[in-house]
């Protein structure tokens, strides 16, 4: 005999016990906790390093400037850069998808100041016993030491990163946290400063002393990259020059730059200035000697059609002066006031002490003071015309900038290599670019370069260039005879 085996009945009971109750309330109190340590305890994100390189699907994304609160843009981001880590996993891709936080450099010395009511001063002493101002005031910053003003960097950037990683920790971004990093830790500075010494190494790294975009909020230089063109009100100004056969009438901005003219431009086919080129004028106030010359970046039809060439008043002048090899003459300092000596080419008592009104004014000052100088001699005609034009801005400040002769350093890009230029036009050409016109407007972006990267800043919370420089008999730095680190001692201060 067999034995029969019988699938047993459905339990059709209703205990009590066996039912389900759904709340009308579910309770989700620590629920994202508790999910945030399980994905964080079995490593859900993490990133093989074991995989290979074809199966790695990586993300370099910016990582957030640590400067004061993440606000909604920064989720948004955030987010669409994880939708696509989430989708490249599902394809079976190995995803390295790190965060890090850019807590050098402009902003996180501007929150410093102004949170900590500080200011660095180079010139003051370290003091180990600082103690932090009880009531900071932003408008009334006290100077303390380098150092000093680099642990308060570091103290709070340490708080920001803190509150920055709990929200992105809320968010559920699929990060690998085991890889975050920060910009100013000493593996990233080295990473930085062996990429330099290598650049200097292929001589694609140079120094030079030359016009430069200058931010005087922040006191640093500024990148062609960092530009940002907005909108700016002002005025024009009918100024007259004294030429042999009468006055010379331009149309200006900026009156205050008049003591900085080398030369008057016009576009050669210019008929009504054609006559002129050649000959000299003399400049309104200050009576120096200027040529007036040809050159095609002239417009025609913009103000009187001729344009005073100052050193610098913009991009154009930079343009001029260095095509038409013209003299610098420099009135603006650092600090974007009037310099405070009278140049040496205002040769004659009436011009230095017109120049000394001006001495010392910021530019916006030193304009009213020059409009009232061109009136008493009657060389400024009419009333100024109320006007708007383009001006360029530090992206991360709210004054037009500046441009005065510093010494940087530079990195080639073919801004001034047709040659180089063309090589990496070429070389984006073998890259799949998604969406398509990315690439267009990589090609306008290179070919638009009009100068090689600036890439130094003058900072203080930031990371150093790995060189020094050699004093001469007077006590003079040689510029032109650097002395590099050596790359097992990076990084160094």
């Amino acid at each position: 005999m067999t034995e029969t085996l019988s699938t047993p009945a459905p339990d059709t009971s209703t205990d009590a016990a066996r039912s389900v109750v759904v709340p009308e309330k579910p309770s989700l109190e620590g629920l994202e906790a508790k999910w945030s340590r399980a994905w964080e305890d079995q490593q859900v994100y993490a990133f093989d390093r074991s995989k290979p390189r074809e199966q790695v699907y990586a993300i370099d994304t910016p990582p957030p400037t640590v400067s004061g609160t993440l606000h909604f843009g920064s989720v948004c981001s955030y987010t669409q850069c994880d939708l696509i880590a989430r989708y490249q996993r599902m394809r079976g891709k190995e995803v390295f998808y790190p965060m890090g936080w850019d807590d050098n450099g402009l902003p996180t010395e501007r929150r410093v100041q102004n949170f900590y009511g500080v200011r660095c001063d180079p010139t003051v002493p370290y003091d180990p016993g600082f103690e932090r101002p009880e009531k900071p005031d932003p408008k009334r910053q006290v100077p303390i030491s380098r150092g000093n003003f680099i642990e308060l960097c570091e103290e709070l950037t340490a708080t920001d990163e803190v509150a920055f990683e709990n929200l992105f920790r809320t968010l559920g971004l699929s990060v690998d946290w085991s890889y975050l990093y920060t910009t100013i830790a000493d593996e990233s500075r080295a990473v930085s400063q062996r990429g330099f010494l290598r650049n200097l190494a292929r001589d694609e790294a140079y120094q030079s002393e030359a016009p430069t975009l200058w931010d005087v909020t922040f006191q640093t230089a500024v990148a062609q990259a960092e530009l940002e063109a907005r909108e700016y009100p002002g005025h024009f100004y009918r100024v007259a020059f004294d030429g042999a056969d009468g006055p010379v009438h331009v149309e200006t901005t900026r009156p205050e730059l008049i003591g900085a003219c080398v030369a008057l431009i016009a576009h050669p086919d210019d008929e009504r200035y054609q006559p002129l080129f050649g000959t000299t004028v003399r400049t309104p106030v200050f009576g120096v000697e200027v040529p007036v010359l040809a050159h095609p970046a002239a417009e025609p039809d913009k103000g009187a059609g001729v344009a005073m060439c100052c050193t610098f008043g913009d991009l154009t002048d930079v343009q001029w002066w260095r095509e038409l090899q013209l003299p610098v003459r420099a009135i603006i300092g650092r600090d974007g006031r009037v310099l405070r000596d009278v140049p040496q080419w205002l040769t004659d008592e009436p011009a230095a002490s017109a120049y000394e009104q001006l001495a010392g004014k910021t530019t916006f000052s030193a304009r009213e003071e020059m409009t009232a100088l061109l009136r008493d001699e009657g060389a400024l005609e009419g009333d100024p015309t109320p006007t708007k034009r383009m001006a360029n801005f530090f992206e991360k400040g709210d004054k037009p900038l500046e441009i005065v002769a510093t010494r940087q350093w530079y990195i080639r890009n073919g801004g001034r290599d047709s040659d180089l230029r063309q090589a990496l036009v070429a070389r984006g050409a073998e890259l799949s670019w998604t969406p398509t016109y990315m690439h267009h407007r990589y090609a306008n972006w290179v070919d638009g370069l009009n100068g090689d990267w600036l890439v130094s800043r003058q900072r203080f919370f930031g990371v150093p260039f790995p060189v020094w420089y050699p004093v001469d008999s007077d006590g003079e730095p040689a510029f032109d005879k650097p002395m590099a680190a050596s790359e097992d001692q990076l990084p160094v201060d």
